[in-house]
C-alpha cells in the first residue's frame, strides 16, 4: 500500500516531488514495478489525502446523537460573514430559532466562510451582534471573532473544520464515490460552449465529464506532473428520472435527479457549500434544515449527497424570499434598491427591536396579529410559529404595518423605558436629541408618561427618529413659534378663546375642573359645549368644544395633534403655559 509519508504534502492535497525522487521509496519502487494499474482506491485515497489520519468512526464518536426529548427540532443559522446583515437572514434566523425553542430544541449558530474573497473583518461580530440585539438566542456556536466557541458540536466555523472534510472526502475516495478531477477552468469554459452548441444542459456529467473514469495510474501520473485538481463526487443519478422531495413550507415538489459530478473540494482545500453543510449538518445533527428558496433546487444534490454518505437527511424548510411591491408587480426586496433591505436601517430609523420582531413573526404568521390582539401583554416568545402557515410566495413587505406595530409597541412602555430607549439612540444618531433629552432627565421622562398606563395609551411614536419631532414643542428654545390653526375659527374667535381662556386658567385645577371651565368658555362665546348639540343644531354654533379645545391646544404646541392637553401642560407648569398662550396672543 502507498504510504503518505512518500509524497510531500503541500496545502491540503500532496503533490508528489518528481518521479526519480519517489522511486527512492522502497514502497514506491515496488508499485512502479508491478504496475500502477493495481493501486486500488485505497491507496489512491492515501496519495490524495496522505496527512489525514482520522477515520469518519472517529467523528461520528466525537458528535454522538443528541440526547434530546422527542420532536425537538436541532436547528441553526448558518452566514457568511460578508458584512451586510440583510432582513432575510434575519428573518430566517428568527424562524428557525423560534421553531427549535419552542419544540425543547436546540438552535445554533455556524459560520460558513468557505468563500474568503467576499468575506470582510469583522464580519462573524456583525452577525453575533444583530442576533443578540434581537433576541434570537443561540445555545451553541461562534459567540466572538476570536472566543471559543460554546457547545460540544464544534468548531463552528468551516474553515476551522477542514481535517472533518478531508477525513470524509478521503474515505469517498476509497469507496469510488468520489475522484480528482484535472480539468482547467479554460476546459471547462470550452465544455460549456460545445454544451450550448449542440443545445445539451450545460454542466459536468456523463459524456462531458472527462475525468471521471481516469485509471488510477492516469490519475498517478496527471498528480507527478503537479496539475492542479479538485474532489468531485461521482453522481449516481439519471437526469430523466425524478425525485420527490416534500418541503415543509412548498409542500411537495419534484425535480430532475442530479446527475452532475459536483465539486466537494476546491483545488485550494476549502470545502463548496454543498458538501460542507452536508458533513457539518450530518455530525451536529441537524433534524431541520430552515433556509431561503434560492436553495431549494440544490435538493437534488444535497439529498443525493446525504444518501452517497450513507446518512439519513434531515428535514428541509425553505423560506421564500421577502418581497416589495412595485406599482402592480412584486419582486424581492433588494440590498441596492431598498434600504430597509438592511438590517442596519432599522437601527438608524431607530425601530425598536422588539417590534421589528414582532413584524416579522406577522409576515411569517398571519395569525400572529389576532394572537397579539387577544394577548396584548404577554411576551412573543409565547406564540407558537407554525412552518406550514408560511407563504410559500413570500411575504409581503409594509413599512405602513411595521409602523403600526412599532407604535403599538411603544405605546406599552412607560415614560422611563421610552425615555430610556430613545437617549441610547439618539446618542448614536442624532446629537441634538440627545442633548434635549439630557438636560433635565425628570422633565423628559414626564414628558413620555403622558397618556401612559391607561386603557388607551398614546400611539404618536413609531420609531425613536420620530421623538425629535414630536416633542419639540416642549422645549422653549426649539419652539418655532408657527401655528396650524384650523381655518374654520376667525382670528377674532381664536383671541376671544385664549383672552377667557387666560382669565380662568388655574394650574391646580383637578382635570375634570380644568375641563368644565372649556366647556363654560363654549357657551360664553357662542360654541357647543356638547357634540350631541352641534351635531344636533350645527348651525346654531361657531363651532363646537373640540373647536375651543384646537385653538388652546395649537397656541401651546403649534399643531393641532398632540397629546392629552392637560397632562401637556401639567408638564410645562404654569409659567410656560401662561407664557406660551401669551406669546401666541
Amino acid at each position: 500500500m502507498l504510504k503518505p509519508y512518500c509524497v510531500i504534502a503541500v496545502g491540503l492535497f500532496s503533490i508528489p516531488i518528481l518521479l526519480q525522487r519517489l522511486s527512492k521509496c522502497s514502497k514506491i519502487e515496488k508499485y512502479f514495478e508491478k504496475g500502477m494499474s493495481e493501486m486500488d482506491n485505497k491507496e489512491l485515497a492515501n496519495l490524495l489525502f496522505p496527512d489525514v489520519t482520522k477515520t469518519p468512526e472517529y467523528y461520528e464518536e466525537l458528535y454522538p446523537k443528541r440526547n434530546l426529548p422527542e420532536g425537538a427540532i436541532v436547528t441553526r443559522f448558518a452566514p457568511s460573514p460578508t458584512g451586510f446583515i440583510h432582513i432575510g437572514g434575519l428573518y430566517a434566523s428568527l424562524i428557525a430559532e423560534r421553531n427549535a425553542h419552542q419544540s425543547g430544541g436546540v438552535f445554533f449558530l455556524r459560520i460558513e466562510d468557505t468563500d474568503k474573497k467576499r468575506e470582510v473583518a469583522d464580519g462573524v461580530s456583525q452577525i453575533i451582534n444583530v442576533l443578540r440585539d434581537f433576541n434570537v438566542n443561540f445555545d451553541e456556536g461562534v459567540i466572538g471573532e476570536n472566543e471559543t466557541d460554546v457547545g460540544a458540536y464544534g468548531p463552528y466555523t468551516q474553515s476551522k473544520r477542514a481535517d472533518v472534510y478531508r477525513t470524509f472526502a478521503k474515505k469517498l475516495v476509497e469507496e469510488g464515490k468520489a475522484y480528482p478531477c484535472f480539468c482547467t477552468e479554460e476546459q471547462l469554459e470550452l465544455t460549456r460552449k460545445r454544451q450550448e452548441a449542440v443545445k445539451a444542459r450545460t454542466g459536468y456529467y456523463g459524456q462531458w465529464a472527462v475525468d471521471r473514469n481516469l485509471s488510477n495510474d492516469e490519475i498517478v501520473e496527471k498528480i507527478n506532473q503537479g496539475l492542479k485538481f479538485v474532489v468531485r463526487m461521482r453522481s449516481p443519478g439519471v437526469n430523466n428520472r425524478k425525485i420527490l422531495h416534500k418541503d415543509l413550507i412548498h409542500g411537495k415538489v419534484e425535480f430532475p435527479e442530479n446527475d452532475i459530478d459536483h465539486v466537494i473540494i476546491k483545488s485550494d482545500g476549502i470545502p463548496t457549500y454543498h458538501f460542507a453543510h452536508v458533513v457539518d449538518d450530518h455530525l451536529m445533527r441537524t433534524n431541520l434544515v430552515i433556509r431561503g428558496d434560492e436553495w431549494l433546487s440544490s435538493i437534488p444534490v444535497h439529498l443525493q449527497m446525504f444518501a452517497t454518505m450513507g446518512w439519513e437527511p434531515p428535514k428541509y424548510a425553505h423560506i421564500s424570499p421577502i418581497m416589495k411591491k412595485e406599482g402592480e408587480t412584486k419582486r424581492k426586496l433588494s440590498k441596492r434598491k431598498d434600504s430597509e433591505a438592511a438590517v442596519s436601517y432599522y437601527f438608524e430609523e431607530g425601530y425598536p427591536n422588539v417590534a421589528v420582531t414582532e413584524y416579522l413573526l406577522n409576515i411569517a404568521n398571519s395569525s400572529f396579529e389576532p394572537w397579539r390582539r387577544s394577548n396584548p401583554m404577554t411576551p412573543y416568545t409565547e406564540f407558537q410559529i407554525k412552518l406550514s402557515d408560511m407563504n410559500a410566495s413570500g411575504a409581503l413587505f409594509d413599512l405602513v404595518k411595521l409602523n403600526d406595530i412599532s407604535k403599538d409597541v411603544i405605546s406599552k412602555m412607560t415614560g422611563e423605558e421610552v425615555y430610556s430607549y430613545t437617549k441610547e439612540w439618539a446618542e448614536k444618531f442624532d446629537s441634538e436629541l440627545h442633548e434635549m433629552l439630557t438636560r433635565n432627565k425628570e422633565y423628559a421622562v414626564k414628558m413620555f408618561s403622558i397618556e401612559k398606563g391607561g386603557n388607551k395609551p398614546r400611539k404618536d411614536i413609531g420609531k425613536w427618529s420620530d421623538v425629535k419631532n414630536q416633542i419639540s414643542y416642549f422645549f422653549e428654545d426649539k419652539f418655532d413659534h408657527q401655528y396650524d390653526f384650523s381655518e374654520k375659527i376667525s382670528e377674532e374667535d381664536r383671541k376671544a378663546i385664549l383672552n377667557a381662556y387666560l382669565e380662568t386658567y388655574v394650574f391646580d385645577d383637578e382635570k375634570q375642573v380644568w375641563f368644565d371651565k372649556i366647556k363654560a368658555i363654549c357657551d360664553k362665546l357662542g360654541f357647543a359645549s356638547n357634540n350631541k348639540d352641534y351635531k344636533a343644531n350645527p348651525d346654531q354654533y361657531k363651532g363646537n368644544i373640540s373647536d375651543v379645545s384646537n385653538v388652546i391646544r395649537v397656541a401651546l404646541t403649534g399643531r393641532q395633534m398632540s397629546p392629552d392637553m392637560y397632562e401637556i401642560m401639567q408638564v410645562m407648569g404654569k409659567e410656560a403655559t401662561i407664557k406660551r398662550i401669551r406669546e401666541c396672543l
